[in-house]
């Protein structure tokens, strides 16, 4: 197992390393100036005479007066201080600052989002393959939703539940005239802020576990070891219970697949509701052509989607004893 993990561990790094160069280069391919811009929202178009001179100026305080090998150099230095550089529109903001900030609401709305769907749907799913009457109504429904788009499912909740029938607010992580402390009324206005989002993550969700689990089920049930249980008398109950643990390892795999997809859908419904995380984030740093707050926010995401598939991998070494048996062969 060791040297497994060493093996994923290499492949992971390097997939660090590339990840890192993209998010540094993708924002350099994107048209716009971000200094320009700054110098142009401090009133520097008005000041004609003083704008170049400003703009030489924050050209040296955010490096890009300098060849882009040495940008790149420097970008990496700065990383492994743990430094990601000074916001653009949010001057003089270091874009950690404005990271942290976003990072809680884009996790609370995702960790529920992502487990919850994943054992609804695996649960939803089982009990459609043993019943022909559930069956009927719960795979039409998930190829329904699982066909919908993400920001098609947030603006359509935020229409019904949000407009016409007012039972949730429709925009931002709280009401704007609170001040973030502890108590009841806050996060009960952070909780009505958050329900919105997180259906419209969880009902896409919950249709593709659904459906996977639906069929692998029905596969298992017409396999070898189930047809020679039943012949020996084995209750229905226990070889359903096999087929069903024996599912969850491809559904353990595909929460691996999907951890990209996923966290892309969490993107989109932050800016469909103007929620705080991440996701808004970037759209904030996309609009102003801020180069290091969106450099930031997809490493942040690229890592974390890293993390996530590691502990899949390990999670899956730990509960199917085949992977571990191959494992002990393959070190022979």
């Amino acid at each position: 197992m060791g040297r497994y993990f060493r093996r994923k561990a290499m492949i992971y790094a390097v997939t660090f390393v590339v990840a890192v160069t993209l998010s540094w280069l993708i924002p350099r391919l994107m048209p716009g100036d971000p200094i320009s811009s700054m110098v142009a929202r401090q009133g520097g178009v008005q000041q004609a005479e003083s704008f170049r001179a400003m703009e030489e100026y924050y050209n040296r305080v955010f490096g890009f007066d300098l060849p882009l090998w040495r940008q790149y150099l420097n970008y990496w230095g700065e990383l492994f201080q743990g430094n990601f550089g000074i916001s653009v529109f949010a001057f003089p903001k270091p874009v950690g600052e404005l990271i942290t900030a976003a990072l809680p609401y884009s996790i609370g709305l995702l960790l529920p989002a992502i487990l919850l769907s994943w054992y609804v749907g695996n649960k939803l799913g089982a009990a459609a393959a043993r019943r022909r009457s559930l069956d009927n109504t719960v795979l039409p429904l998930s190829y329904l939703l699982t066909a919908t788009p993400y920001v098609w499912m947030a603006i359509l909740l935020s229409w019904a539940l949000g407009v016409v029938w007012g039972a949730f607010p429709t925009a931002f992580g709280y009401d704007q005239t609170l001040v973030p402390q502890w108590s009841w009324m806050f996060v009960g206005s952070v909780l009505s802020h958050w329900f919105l989002p997180f259906l419209s993550l969880f009902l896409v969700l919950v249709g593709g576990w659904a459906i996977g689990m639906r069929n692998l089920v029905i596969y298992e049930l017409e396999t070898d070891y189930a047809n020679y249980l039943y012949a020996l008398g084995a209750p229905n109950r226990l070889v359903r219970r096999y087929a069903f643990r024996n599912s969850l390892l491809p559904q353990l795999t595909g929460l691996a697949l999907q951890l990209g997809v996923i966290v892309a859908g969490n993107i989109v419904t932050e800016v469909v509701f103007a929620y705080p995380g991440l996701g808004y984030l970037i759209l904030q740093a996309i609009q102003r052509s801020d180069f290091f707050l969106l450099q930031g926010v997809l490493l942040f995401v690229v890592i974390g989607v890293l993390i996530a598939n590691f502990l899949i991998d390990i999670a899956y070494v730990i509960v199917d004893p085949r992977t571990r048996t191959g494992l002990q062969g393959g070190t022979q």
